[in-house]
């Protein structure tokens, strides 16, 4: 007689970190012989991933954990907004249980507890790269936890700790593996890769009978290896970036950088406790353009933050006049329970943060138009997300997912593409944000 696998349902918040926390969890819940189930109904219990990092996100966290009490009844809460169980008790005092991010070991024995699992070793297969959120042909690879350092804006350390890097041996190890299952693009996260290694003093490891340090110039050189694309998230301008540069240029890992630049006046930047040598970092721009012209990077930015001038607003717009950033983001200051900066002096009407943000994204938008308007008549190398009709959806190595444009490729059908196929574009159109064109057949 087959044993019914009990279903544990899932919802999944906040950034990358925590999907590949969520894929981890669903992982050990497979191998364990549990079953996701696709709605509340179906789920015996239901564990909820949550964030915290602002106050949005908190509310949107509280709200899930709502829906899943209504729905179903049987709630474990773990995540970032963990690590502040008085807010869930308070909001929602019938949770079964209550732990913070990366605490596995909590919630798989609350699961136990609230659902015995039924495993049969003989028809409970996990492929060797484990359960992913993502769609086959792309995987975050996250190589460390936590942050040493502390923004006056982030609570992030709070709830994650210091930094704890993995030793890169089995980062490569976990990226080979995906690569096998068929992942053609990496993206790398942590809360600071250019850090990655530092707190084990960039440990050797060997890999392949190869002697790789446990640093990011190192860790990159491993993942070229793999044939597939690599890309950089979270990324600090420290100088020793200016090695992973050369990389890029040789095709070795995507010419893309993620970096939270957050501002660009001095002042305000001291008052975050972020790096502040802006005109070191500008020409540091400056310079891997001249080693890598290809290289695309992406920013986000806090406009209205407490004390910020005018004076101070115009040098963040003049910095982004002369950076010439491919992708941004930005968003307005707002308070978050427990940071530091809710105690700087000089917050800045809500009005006046709307009418800078408003202002910063016009002009943002000019350069990404002219940036993307620039590669009419190129051909790009792309990867297709989806096909929708006609269309392939894709990306250009300049694009990552969810947070950056997209390639429409009009006869995306008619050339038999699918989901994470590689493919020449040629662009024939643009916009503010996106990029149109279409295969070529005459080669």
């Amino acid at each position: 007689m087959t044993i019914a696998a009990p279903k544990v349902g899932f919802v999944s918040l906040g950034c990358p970190k925590a999907l590949v926390d969520s894929e981890r969890i669903l992982t050990q819940l497979k191998v364990e012989g549990y079953a996701v189930a696709p709605n509340y109904d179906d789920a015996d219990v239901v564990v909820v991933n949550t964030c915290g990092f602002i106050d949005s996100a908190v509310a949107e966290s509280l709200d899930a954990i709502g829906e899943a009490m209504a729905e179903n009844g049987k709630v474990i809460v773990t995540g970032c907004l963990g690590k502040r169980a008085d807010i869930i008790r308070e909001a929602h005092p019938g949770v079964l249980s209550i732990s913070g991010p990366q605490d596995y070991v909590s919630v798989m024995d609350a699961v136990h507890s609230a659902l015995p699992p039924a495993h049969d070793p003989f028809i409970d297969l996990i492929p060797d790269y484990g359960i992913k959120l993502t769609p086959k042909h792309y995987a975050y690879l996250k190589i460390s936890e936590g942050c040493n350092h502390r923004c006056t804006f982030c609570i992030i350390p709070s709830m994650r700790g210091d930094l704890v890097s993995r030793p890169v041996d089995e980062v490569l190890r976990e990226a080979e593996k995906l690569a096998a299952g068929g992942v053609k693009e990496l993206l790398v996260v942590s809360q600071d890769t250019s850090a990655y290694g530092v707190d084990v003093r960039y440990a050797p490891r060997t890999w392949h009978e190869k002697i790789y340090e446990t640093r990011m110039k190192s860790l990159c050189e491993g993942l070229s290896e793999l044939g597939i694309w690599t890309r950089l998230h979270y990324v600090y301008p420290y100088p020793h970036v200016d090695d992973i540069i050369p990389l890029m240029a040789d095709g070795k890992i995507l010419p893309y950088l993620d970096i939270p630049f957050q501002h660009a006046s001095p002042k305000v930047l001291k008052a975050m406790k972020r790096p502040g040598a802006i005109d070191k970092t500008l020409q540091r721009v400056h310079n891997w353009r001249k080693v890598c012209p290809d290289l695309t990077i992406r920013s986000t930015f806090i406009v209205g933050f407490p004390g910020e001038t005018e004076a101070d607003f115009q040098m963040l717009l003049d910095f982004i006049e002369d950076a010439q950033l491919d992708r941004v983001g930005a968003f307005t200051y707002s308070p978050v329970e427990g940071a530091a900066a809710n105690a700087i002096e000089g917050h800045v009407p809500a009005e006046e943060q709307a009418s800078r943000l408003a202002r910063f994204m016009a002009l943002q938008a000019e350069i990404s138009e002219a940036k993307l308007a620039a590669k009419v008549g190129t051909r790009q190398s792309c990867i297709v997300d989806e096909i929708d009709g006609e269309l392939a959806i894709a990306r250009s190595k300049a694009d990552a997912p969810e947070i950056d444009g997209l390639v429409q490729i009009q006869n995306g059908f008619e050339a038999g593409l699918k989901p994470g196929d590689f493919v020449d574009v040629d662009i024939m159109g643009s916009d503010e944000h996106d990029l149109y064109g279409e295969v070529p057949f005459d080669d």
